[in-house]
């Protein structure tokens, strides 16, 4: 199993910086996040992230990419794109961009839910899958769909629904953890049974749900990001489901809760899941 760090939590550093900082403290890869982004005076997860590489361009930014990568001595567990499933120009560019670079696989968004008739858009995005498939074949790398609340694939059981009869050598999951606990929520073992061969990659965060406010007597909830050890998830039961079915491939972190400085947190991070990963192998 190896361990990498995705650049959407990672948004107070440079690139280099982020390269090397996790290089530095034992991370064996790094997930860069590519999208073009809002500009912020502030770092921020989603806007002014400083450790992510704009869409516009990127051809032109993958020997830079590839640089600061290999510098730092770290590989590529993937790239976190942002392109749309049926946005083909950007999903071509992204899947040629990660060939380029090695990096093996590649998110591809899927369309939220409540973007039109459920069952309809669904359809019209298996479509754009098929056609996803056929490039990524040909430019020998994997599109990842991942499980995140709020879209078509909230589930395992959706997401196993959008490839199902695809090539799982170029499509495959992305199995989220803290997204789960949002939407979608399934048994991990059966889960991971269910999806196979397209269980592709692992993002490891943590949620917690707090009470709102009363209004008209009425207490509604809220999920806020957490630590790994204080969420709602058993972040070391996950381990020992994914050592039951097998797993050996990338866990890539994105812990985006706040309480401590972004150093201490990843570095505190990588220690606490290479630990659960060794429970887990003992445990078996």
């Amino acid at each position: 199993m190896k361990f990498s760090v995705f650049t959407a939590s990672t948004p107070e550093w440079e690139p280099a910086e982020a390269a090397q900082m996790l290089a530095n403290q034992g991370w064996d890869g790094i997930e860069w996040r590519v999208t073009d982004q809002s500009a912020s005076d502030e770092p921020g997860f989603w806007a002014g992230n400083r450790a992510t590489w704009p869409l516009t361009g990127l051809e032109e930014s993958l020997p830079r990419i590839a640089e600061v990568t290999k510098a730092a001595g770290l590989e590529f567990s993937g790239i976190g794109g942002y392109a749309r499933s049926n946005n083909h120009e950007d999903v071509e560019r992204m899947l040629a961009a990660t060939a380029a670079l090695g990096a093996r696989q590649v998110r591809v968004t899927v369309p939220p839910r409540g973007d039109g008739n459920y069952r309809e858009v669904f359809d019209a995005t298996r479509a754009d899958f098929e056609w996803i498939a056929t490039r990524a074949a040909a430019h020998g790398v994997k599109a990842l769909v991942e499980l995140h609340h709020q879209t078509l694939t909230a589930s395992a059981s959706a997401a196993l629904r959008m490839v199902d009869g695809l090539d799982p050598s170029h499509v495959g999951v992305i199995h989220d953890l803290g997204n789960l606990l949002i939407e979608g929520q399934e048994d991990h073992v059966s889960a991971f049974q269910m999806l196979g061969e397209y269980l592709a990659h692992i993002h490891v965060k943590n949620v917690a749900w707090y009470p709102e406010e009363p209004v008209d007597g009425v207490t509604t909830w809220k999920e806020h990001w957490a630590p790994l050890a204080t969420g709602q998830a058993d972040v070391r039961a996950y381990f020992r489901a994914l050592a039951a079915v097998g797993y050996d491939g990338w866990v890539t972190l994105e812990d985006f809760s706040t309480e401590l400085p972004l150093e201490q947190r990843t570095r505190e991070n990588l220690d606490f899941v290479k630990d659960a990963a060794a429970r887990a192998v003992r445990d078996d």
